[in-house]
């Protein structure tokens, strides 16, 4: 099966809301709750919080060794080559793509998603290319040697900005796996990932009714079916392009 590595790509410098990632809610940062979940896969063989070199995002990197996880510090404009280089440094086989602004990241879903990948021996695997999931619980996969192509290979800003267009754009080059969700987690009109102090509005609401870290999609949906006004505390907030 090969070494299967999560890398969290994160950084404090966020156009529309800076330190998201630090930002604290019942005490624990977003970026702890992104690990924490993620510590639950039952594939995923180490996690890596991904960041740049610059000095705001030191505090990124003692989160990492709070949370007992590696880092490594690369560029932050070509997130691109964030990724090949901390694959490469921890010999990942696979590498399980995550964002640090997704706190409701499920690891039962990444699970699926790395186990389809395994099983269809694809090059890419992600639950985002047709979008049916809620928008904040997007996981990608894909092999070393995919990435290492698309690195070598990539020209655009957008390319490199985004990690995997370039895998994306060449259908006839890489065997493309989606997943969709199953009926009861179908709602790709929910957004629960960060970028606005809207965005942030909802995830508090919504940590702040559970009790602990622990609890899924499916509970998630049942508290906004039961409570749907909550849904239109961002429901206008358009989705941007991501480097962080």
């Amino acid at each position: 099966m090969g070494k299967i590595v999560c890398i969290i790509q994160a950084r404090m410098g966020s156009t529309r809301l800076p330190g998201k990632v630090m930002k604290k809610i019942k005490g624990e940062t977003v970026l702890y709750r992104v690990v924490e979940r993620v510590k639950q896969s039952e594939l995923i063989d180490q996690i890596v919080v991904a960041t740049t070199t610059n000095r705001q995002d030191d505090v990124l990197v003692e989160e990492a060794k709070r949370l007992k996880v590696s880092s490594y510090r690369g560029s932050e404009e070509d997130v691109l080559s964030r990724y090949y280089h901390a694959a490469k440094k921890y010999n990942a086989d696979r590498i399980v793509r995550v964002t640090s602004d997704c706190p409701f990241i499920d690891p039962t879903i990444v699970d699926q998603v790395i186990s389809k990948h395994l099983e269809t021996n694809a090059d890419y695997t992600s639950n985002s290319i047709e979008r049916t999931y809620p928008r904040g619980l997007d996981t990608e996969v894909f092999n070393f040697d995919v990435l290492e192509e698309a690195y070598k290979n990539a020209t655009q800003k957008y390319e490199k900005e985004h990690v995997t267009p370039y895998i994306l754009e060449h259908p006839n080059k890489f065997k493309l796996i989606n997943i969709e969700a199953e009926e009861k987690l179908r709602r790709p009109d929910i957004r629960i990932t960060l970028d606005t102090i809207e965005d942030f509005e909802l995830i508090s609401r919504i940590i702040l009714h559970f009790p602990s870290i622990n609890f899924a999609t499916e509970d998630i949906i049942d508290f906004i079916n039961q409570n749907p006004k909550l849904i239109d505390l961002n429901k206008y907030v358009k989705q941007k392009g991501r480097m962080d």
